[in-house]
């Protein structure tokens, strides 16, 4: 059936759609489907990790512009759509013990009130499939985390006639996966990088404490030729990335050549799935998806949207024993993701009460 495919991919900031599954959402653009990227946050909060730019007054003063300008251009290059969502980054807590999240913050938000937000982009947009994080955020940051959170509500609540009636017509998306790093994937190119005389930029995500049992990851997505375009995409968001850093160490050919896919963690189907699936919207092509998915869908006792398919989680590791899962650890975020990924808290309080303002008035998304 030919029809008109919407793909939503809802991150917690900006530069997090070029890290994450951007080679994906860029091919299904070039092949016609519309594709939709949800910033929760404007990233008001993050560090300056490129060293090129660390000092620069102008970049320093604005930082919130700044991210904005460089989605923007991340977008453009990507191909997709994008909007804010219109919530304040938390920052990265650092300290023993570690402080309160800042008043205001994304992390610290009724799930009421975020989840309305990204209901009322959803029914506007009316994707078929939304990819996200998994409960622990793909790394411990507490805007991830709060995105896995906000996005699972509002993948319950969009096909819900009650649920936020102001925010549109119904909409029920048929497909949720979670995105992120393969281990298999980092393991394999590890293994190629060390196998060709070449230091291997993943030798403390391989060898390290905190090292993740291997998620359900059953969905690959050939998307090799726009590993380019994701990288481009990801040089746009300048401030985040170091253009000859960890990011960009491993070459170009020897990732296409070893793994010439990106990931996927199947998290809800309404549809029954068959794996391995090469496709994010497998099982759903030959399908009426405008009826289906104003269809309202069969609710359980609680309320919660009757599956085809739930994924489950792997067991809990408390390698250190402190009784805390190591995938949710958050009293010590140094880790090998935390390095790369950013996002610490900066002594913007006055900078971020403002852009609050602006993210609940004109900024917030309709």
């Amino acid at each position: 059936m030919s029809q008109e495919l919407r793909l939503m991919a809802v991150h917690a900031h900006p530069d997090d759609e070029s890290s994450k599954g951007a080679a994906t959402t860029a091919k299904y653009v070039a092949e016609g489907v519309q594709v939709m990227v949800v910033s929760c946050t404007g990233g008001e909060r993050g560090d300056i990790l490129n060293e090129a730019l660390k000092g620069n007054t102008r970049i320093e003063r604005d930082l919130t512009q700044v991210r904005r300008d460089e989605m923007a251009r991340a977008a453009e290059i990507l191909g997709v759509q994008h909007t804010w969502l219109g919530f304040v980054d938390s920052g990265l807590p650092e300290g023993d013990p570690l402080p309160p999240l800042p008043p205001g913050c994304f992390a610290l938000e009724p799930v009421d009130v975020t989840t309305e937000a990204l209901v009322r982009v959803i029914r506007e947009f009316r994707p078929h499939v939304l990819t996200t994080y998994d409960e622990n955020g793909g790394y411990p940051h507490p805007d991830h985390i709060m995105t896995h959170v906000v996005s699972m509500a509002a993948f319950h609540a969009a096909g819900d006639p009650t649920a936020y009636p102001h925010a549109g017509q119904p909409w029920q998306p048929q497909k949720l996966y979670y995105s992120g790093w393969s281990i298999k994937r980092i393991r394999t190119i590890h293994d190629a990088m060390l196998a060709e005389g070449l230091e291997s930029p993943y030798e403390d995500w391989v060898t390290g404490a905190r090292n993740r049992p291997e998620r359900d990851v059953n969905t690959h997505v050939e998307c090799a030729e726009f590993f380019p375009v994701r990288d481009d995409a990801l040089r746009a968001h300048a401030t985040q990335v170091d253009p000859e850093g960890f990011w960009f160490a491993v070459p170009m050919e020897l990732q296409q050549r070893v793994h010439a896919t990106e990931d996927w963690e199947l998290a809800r189907s309404l549809v029954e799935p068959s794996f391995p699936e090469s496709d994010l919207f497998a099982g759903l092509r030959e399908l009426d998806l405008e009826a289906v998915c104003r269809q309202e869908p069969a609710r359980d006792a609680d309320g919660e949207v009757v599956v085809a398919y739930r994924s489950v989680p792997p067991p809990p590791v408390d390698a250190d024993g402190d009784g805390i899962d190591d995938a949710r650890q958050t009293d010590d975020l140094h880790d090998e993701i935390t390095e790369v990924e950013g996002h610490h808290d900066r002594d913007q309080s006055h900078e971020a009460d403002e852009a609050h303002v602006d993210a609940h008035g004109d900024e917030q998304a309709s």
